[in-house]
């Protein structure tokens, strides 16, 4: 039999994984010698935030990115076939959500290898859970355009489409260029168009508010280097 591919959720900035992760995540992760993430040395700081008692020499990672050839994702996935369990961790808190671990999770499903999701903070969903929008009809765009005048006619579609289809429309920044992107906003967007912005979410530091544009050139948030989510709605 093969081994199953585990998708284990991370903490979404410097805290104590278990104020949002399942404790059943550190038998997981005791078990499991085989891990695919973006980055080996966080994700051997992170596990050893869920134990201190692992071993790391003893573990095996494979880095995968936006330029994993599709062969490389098969050698990563064949100590599954051998009957290995293996572990998905991600930089963006749910591996496969704006994630590169999709595609070893496509590479999975092609190949037979059961894929396992673990419930963990996604900070997608937090946003629109928290924004007071509409949660039946949304779209994650990921990253507007950096160029004007592409960013601004962007942001002015995602906003037609928000109150023509009532859809929430979802994206993200660099960090530190969110500030940049708030004034963006507030330059391109009708003044009575809602704009949630939420950032450092599960953090002490937390910030969620729901605001017309116009309430929002009054008064703008510093979001310099903090992991934000936008979201544009009616």
């Amino acid at each position: 039999m093969s081994g199953t591919l585990f998708l284990i959720p991370t903490t979404l900035g410097d805290e104590n994984p278990f104020n949002v992760l399942p404790a059943d995540i550190k038998p997981l992760a005791q078990r499991i010698k085989h891990f695919i993430v973006e980055d080996t040395r966080s994700a051997r700081r992170f596990l050893k935030k869920i134990d201190q008692e692992i071993v790391i020499d003893d573990l095996t990672f494979f880095e995968i990115n936006k330029r994993t050839r599709y062969d490389e994702l098969v050698a990563f996935l064949e100590h599954a076939l051998q009957g290995n369990d293996i572990g998905v961790i991600s930089e963006a808190g749910c591996p496969g959500v704006a994630d590169p671990g999709s595609d070893a999770v496509k590479v999975a499903h092609q190949k037979g290898i059961t894929v396992k999701p673990l419930v963990g903070p996604s900070s997608i969903l937090l946003a629109l859970m928290a924004s007071g929008m509409n949660g039946q009809n949304f779209a994650f765009i990921g990253y507007l355009p950096i160029k004007h005048p592409m960013r601004g006619n962007s942001m002015k579609y995602i906003e037609q489409r928000a109150v023509k289809n009532d859809q929430t429309h979802i994206f993200i920044e660099t960090p530190y260029r969110n500030n940049s992107m708030m004034t963006d906003l507030t330059r391109s967007l009708d003044g009575n168009t809602r704009l949630c912005v939420a950032c450092d979410l599960t953090l002490e530091t937390e910030f969620i508010r729901t605001k017309t544009i116009y309430e929002w050139r009054k008064e703008m948030p510093d979001l310099h280097k903090r992991p934000t989510i936008f979201l544009v709605g009616k």
